[in-house]
């Protein structure tokens, strides 16, 4: 797996409910963490809305928001 370099942390308060829902997402999905869980759903977020283009055939399991060219990843499930 390569190693990604993330120099910038994103402080993210949730309610309880919120927190449930990324939990669910995190089990359902084996994540290894919930900031795992959260950049997979953030990544996801965006690629839905048109702001990331997804390489054909790429997969996410780096877990992170942007590959190390810069684009997007596309979902693995």
């Amino acid at each position: 797996m390569a190693e990604l370099e993330r120099g910038e942390r994103l402080q993210v308060m949730l309610n309880s409910e919120e927190l449930s829902a990324v939990e669910d997402f995190r089990f359902h999905k084996r994540m290894p963490s919930r900031a795992a869980a959260v950049r997979e759903l953030l990544r996801r977020g965006l690629l839905s809305e048109g702001f990331m283009s997804a390489d054909a055939g790429a997969k996410s399991q780096d877990f992170g928001v942007l590959s190390s060219n810069g684009e997007g990843n596309e979902s693995a499930g």
